[in-house]
C-alpha cells in the first residue's frame, strides 16, 4: 500500500477515535508520520500505534497524539511550551496551531535530530532546547506559556515549576503516575483561585526525569 493510501488509513482511524477538531486533524494531515521514525521501524509509520524509537523512548500512538493536542485547546497566537521532545512529531503538529513552541529535550542526541529535522521541514516557529523540562522555562524564554504540554509521566504529582509556568487561564495536558503502571491522563486549568483537573483517560507513557540524558 502506497504511503499515501497508508495516511488516509491512519487520519480516518485518528477521526473515528474521537478527535474531531479540524485544526488538529489538519495539522496532522499535513505531516509526514514517517519522517520522524527511525528507518527500523519505519514500515511501521503509518499503523496507530506507539513506536520505539533511540533512547528508550517513543513516538506516541497517532490517536493519542490527537487527543492530548485537541484538548489542550491550541488557538493562534498561544505560546506553547512541550516537554520531552522526542521525535519531534507532537511539537511540529502544535507548530501548525500555534504563534511558537518551545520545546525542551534531555537526551542529546534525540535534541540534535528533532533541531535538524525542525529547519528540513521549515517549521520556523519552533525553538528547540537541550536541557531539563523539570525545570519549566529557561533564560531567554518566555517566564509564563498559554499551554504546556508534556509527553512523559510524572510519577506522582504535577511538578510546580510547570505550574508556576502556565499562566492563569492556561492550561496543561499532562499524564501522571508510576513507570509501568495505568497511569491518569490530567488536563490541568489554571485559575486565579486554583487548579481545575480533569482525569481524561488511563495511559502509558515513559516517566518523566529530572536532569539530562
Amino acid at each position: 500500500m502506497a504511503i499515501e493510501e497508508l495516511h488516509r488509513k491512519m487520519m480516518s482511524e485518528v477521526y473515528e477515535g474521537g478527535v474531531r477538531d479540524t485544526r488538529v486533524l489538519g495539522a496532522m494531515n499535513g505531516l509526514e508520520r514517517h519522517r520522524f521514525v527511525p528507518s527500523r521501524v519505519r514500515h511501521l509509520s503509518y499503523e496507530n500505534s506507539a513506536l520505539e524509537i533511540d533512547e528508550g523512548q517513543s513516538i506516541s500512538q497517532p490517536l493519542m497524539v490527537g487527543l492530548m493536542t485537541q484538548e489542550l485547546e491550541v488557538e493562534d497566537e498561544n505560546l506553547v511550551f512541550e516537554v520531552g521532545t522526542g521525535s519531534g512529531y507532537q511539537a511540529a503538529i502544535l507548530s501548525k496551531l500555534c504563534r511558537r513552541v518551545y520545546t525542551v529535550e534531555r537526551h542529546k542526541d534525540l535534541y540534535t535530530d528533532a533541531d535538524k529535522l525542525f529547519l528540513e521541514l521549515g517549521l520556523s516557529n519552533i525553538v528547540t532546547l537541550y536541557g531539563d523540562g523539570m525545570e519549566g522555562s529557561w533564560h531567554g524564554g518566555p517566564e509564563v506559556f498559554d499551554r504546556i504540554m508534556v509527553t512523559a509521566s510524572a510519577q506522582d504529582e504535577i511538578p510546580p515549576k510547570l505550574l508556576s509556568c502556565l499562566k492563569e487561564g492556561g492550561l496543561m495536558v499532562i499524564p501522571v503516575g508510576e513507570e509501568g503502571e495505568v497511569q491518569s491522563l490530567l488536563k490541568v486549568r489554571k485559575g486565579k483561585d486554583g487548579l481545575d483537573v480533569e482525569t481524561l483517560a488511563d495511559v502509558r507513557f515513559v516517566p518523566l526525569l529530572s536532569g539530562k540524558g
